[in-house]
């Protein structure tokens, strides 16, 4: 890592602590969908469980990530897990379409906050840029083929996506003390001097 000012260094281990819980909101979302999947949907479970082995490998890497970055976990922790379990279970009853619009919402909310959070850290933690990269471009195949499995959503799905995304930038925002707002500006203003 770079030498990091006093302010820098918070925002990485805030950037790390937001993106273990997020990935373990994302994990409590896939095993909900997939419990409620498995007796009425089977043909879900296939594609949730390939992304809820993604989402299990993407939170180990950020716990593992924390140490170094005098980072520890989210302290909302419980709104992530019991959220995302509730969110997964609610949107599986719903059907195919309600699991694949909460997918999409918040595979399309974290990718916003990933691109912002690389920019972040170009210049200033090489190593997190690297895993957060990698870990980009599963999330958008999750948000691809969430897309892709979304028939004509209509008015109500494109509400519940809404909802979802509102929910979870808000998160985002209370986990990071405001930081996310700050990185997305930061990376608005260098898109368009």
């Amino acid at each position: 890592m770079a030498d990091l000012s006093r302010q820098d260094a918070l925002t990485i281990a805030r950037i790390v602590r937001v993106n273990h819980a997020g990935e373990f909101g994302a994990i409590r979302i896939y095993s909900a969908q997939i419990l409620v999947a498995r007796r009425f949907w089977p043909d879900c479970v296939p594609s949730l469980s390939e992304m809820l082995g993604h989402e299990r490998i993407h939170c180990a890497a950020f716990r593992a990530a924390m140490p170094a970055r005098q980072s520890r976990p989210c302290r909302v922790m419980q709104f992530w897990s019991w959220g995302g379990w509730l969110l997964g279970f609610v949107t599986a009853l719903l059907g195919p379409q309600g699991i694949w619009a909460c997918t999409a919402a918040v595979e399309a909310a974290v990718h916003r906050h990933l691109d912002d959070q690389l920019f972040f850290l170009a210049d200033r933690d090489r190593y997190l840029h690297g895993i957060i990269l990698a870990i980009r471009e599963e999330e958008l195949a999750h948000l691809h083929h969430a897309e892709e499995q979304l028939k004509s959503p209509g008015q109500v799905l494109n509400f519940l996506r809404s909802l979802i995304s509102i929910a979870t930038d808000v998160l985002i925002w209370l986990s990071t003390w405001g930081d996310s707002s700050r990185m997305t500006r930061a990376l608005k203003a260098a898109k368009h001097p």
